[in-house]
């Protein structure tokens, strides 16, 4: 009896640990060597300014990413995020110009957002449409409505107590501020609240789920509720920094959402991964970009590369769970 405790009490051998350890964390080094990468290459890649230029530029994409981690923990994919993100914009910016006050403006266009998110969730567990196909009807029809607002024309003279949001606090531009404390909030809702916990097993296993007395509709719908209303944050901040509601803003921006979401480690299956990860994802897709650009090289490349890294993660991930 006592050589089998010794037996099993007995500590893993070194070169165990050592993987163990590169698999928990070999997203920290990847980014860590584009760090190093986008050092050697560039004098001006680690100036303040250029640090400060990767967070502006991630914000929008990473504040969508934090609501497409909930929607793909779940097992579900949300390609509406970029049309309602200029949706939102849009309606932000049309209040505002007829002379509406800025907080009750934001307010409606934050219910708006949640309520687009809301039909694509409720048509997807109502009636059993894939969320691939109900999302993408709430795409067009976002898109659509975008432009029919103004007919495809940009909203100008956005009050200065609006545009405020799209500047800086201190050096920190403010977009940058709200995504890393919505992240941190995240963060907070998937490991320490029975939400969270309730989100990781309906990705898991839907049908146990569903078993062990979890609402699974009402869970599904509050993904999506959230990812719309993430996209609204997106939206008005992203009007607000460019000083104009624009009908075309966040085109594409679904996919950029979901490549940092699946960089970031969070299995398309469901069930596994979490916000630090897609936090990581998106600075990485930043980096790469920011790289590109004082570099000056074509933005194809730019394309090309990004499609690359994300099949890598993809494979990456594969391998990491296998051997798990």
């Amino acid at each position: 009896m006592n050589t089998k405790m010794e037996v099993m009490q007995e500590p893993q051998p070194k070169q165990f640990q050592a993987a163990g350890f590169m698999k928990k964390y070999n997203l920290f080094f990847i980014f860590v060597g584009f760090l190093f990468i986008g050092s050697l290459l560039s004098d001006h890649f680690l100036t303040t300014q250029n640090i400060l230029n990767i967070l502006q530029q991630s914000a929008f994409v990473g504040i969508v990413a934090i609501g497409m981690t909930f929607v793909i923990l779940i097992a579900g994919i949300d390609l509406s995020v970029g049309a309602v993100l200029a949706l939102s914009g849009m309606l932000v910016s049309l209040l505002l110009s007829q002379g509406m006050n800025p907080i009750l403006a934001i307010a409606i266009t934050l219910l708006a957002g949640a309520f687009m998110g809301f039909l694509s969730g409720f048509i997807s567990t109502k009636f059993k449409v894939p969320a691939f196909i109900a999302t993408l009807a709430m795409m067009v029809s976002a898109r659509g409505f975008a432009l029919l607002t103004t007919d495809g024309e940009p909203i100008y003279d956005l009050p200065p107590a609006f545009t405020a949001l799209g500047e800086s606090l201190g050096n920190i531009p403010v977009p940058a501020i709200i995504w890393i404390v919505l992240t941190i909030l995240a963060v907070v809702v998937l490991k320490y609240t029975t939400f969270g916990r309730k989100l990781y097993a309906v990705g898991g296993n839907e049908e146990s789920a569903r078993l062990s007395g979890i609402p699974v509709e009402k869970y599904v719908t509050l993904t999506y509720v959230l990812s719309g209303t993430m996209a609204a944050i997106a939206g008005i901040l992203m009007s607000a920094w460019l000083t104009v509601g624009q009908p075309t803003a966040g085109t594409g921006l679904e996919l950029d959402a979901i490549a940092a979401v699946v960089i970031g480690g969070t299995s398309l299956a469901g069930g596994k991964g979490g916000i630090g990860g897609t936090f990581i994802g998106v600075l990485i897709m930043s980096m790469i970009v920011n790289i590109f650009n004082l570099l000056g090289l074509s933005s194809y490349y730019q394309s090309i590369f990004m499609g690359a890294i994300i099949v890598t993660a993809l494979i990456m991930n594969q391998f990491i769970t296998n051997k798990k």
